[in-house]
């Protein structure tokens, strides 16, 4: 019910995905009535009293939307009848219910959201996302741990190079925050740290996980996205601008293929709440249909991999 399309977004994906995927079942939480003649058999249509609204406080979603579709969605990996929660809603509202109703890992205080981000070799994990505007250096620490996990659960590496974001690799820069952060990742075994990186290497392969506060990440996430889709415009007016652009651009086509298919932040739709009781994946609020399918997708991935259980073991053992 959540994102800027709502309905028109994710009702047209989960059909499709469901249609090529006779063996997957989804269910779809709603306040609104939906066609069930328009469904393939492995859609189930769960009916709610209410929806989380976009401009509503976490505050305001615990105490006034227990009846919720995203609560509702959030009790069902709870209660073991689904093994995903994917929502395009309200981000703290989404963190603040499932942090209420699945809780998080013990010796964990605070989850973090993950996302994977293109790079010139193939992606890299960026950790917090949004979850916790302000975090201390041993909640740093934890997201280091989080992030370092995923990447050995899920890319099969055995050694993932973890780099905490500043505003310089110099040993000088940044706050005292970051500074602290910086010790204490160096002192820890399970990690394989390799120091500072700044925004402009982000996107280089450098490393395999970055590691930052949620105010940090958010900001640098969204301007990464805006920049890519400015560069996407760019190039197609360009290429439509006179005959000697179209021509170009009829060579230049399989590059540009290539290229949305490596860096189209719509194909990296989808970052997952790491840290929580029971698997959380959470969509753009402005995910268009083909884009929230690709997030359903990764949540279907992600599921399959028993990745939630698996990184609690890790991050419990470690």
């Amino acid at each position: 019910m959540g994102g800027d399309q709502g309905l028109h977004s994710t009702i047209p994906a989960c059909i499709d995905y469901a249609s090529e995927h006779p063996s997957d079942t989804l269910l779809i939480f709603s306040s609104e009535n939906i066609n069930h003649q328009n469904l393939p058999s492995n859609i189930q249509v769960i009916k709610a009293n209410s929806s989380v609204l976009m401009t509503e406080s976490a505050a305001y979603a615990l105490r006034h939307r227990s009846d919720s579709t995203m609560a509702g969605a959030l009790n069902a990996v709870a209660e073991g009848r689904a093994q995903i929660c994917l929502s395009s809603g309200n981000t703290a509202a989404l963190m603040a219910l499932g942090y209420h109703i699945l809780g998080t890992y013990e010796g964990l205080r605070r989850p973090a959201i993950c996302k994977p981000i293109p790079t010139l070799n193939k992606h890299s994990y960026m950790l917090d996302l949004g979850a916790n505007v302000r975090a201390d250096p041993h909640q740093l620490l934890e997201f280091a741990r989080l992030g370092s996990g995923l990447a050995k659960l899920l890319d099969d590496n055995a050694s993932p190079k973890v780099a905490l974001l500043n505003i310089g690799t110099e040993e000088q820069k940044g706050n005292q925050l970051i500074h602290q952060a910086n010790e204490l990742l160096s002192e820890c075994p399970d990690i394989n740290y390799v120091g500072y990186i700044e925004g402009d290497s982000i996107y280089s392969g450098t490393v395999d996980v970055i590691v930052c506060d949620g105010f940090v990440g958010n900001v640098a996430l969204k301007v990464s996205e805006g920049v890519a889709k400015l560069a996407l415009s760019q190039l197609k007016s360009s290429f439509k601008s006179s005959f000697y652009g179209r021509a170009l651009g009829q060579f230049a086509r399989p590059l540009l293929r290539k290229w949305r298919t490596q860096f189209d932040p719509a194909r990296y739709n989808g970052a997952c709440f790491l840290g929580l009781n029971g698997a959380v994946i959470k969509s753009h609020g402005s995910a268009d249909a083909q884009s929230f399918r690709f997030a359903i997708e990764m949540a279907s991935d992600f599921a399959k991999k028993q990745t939630t259980s698996r990184l609690q073991r890790y991050f419990q053992d470690s």
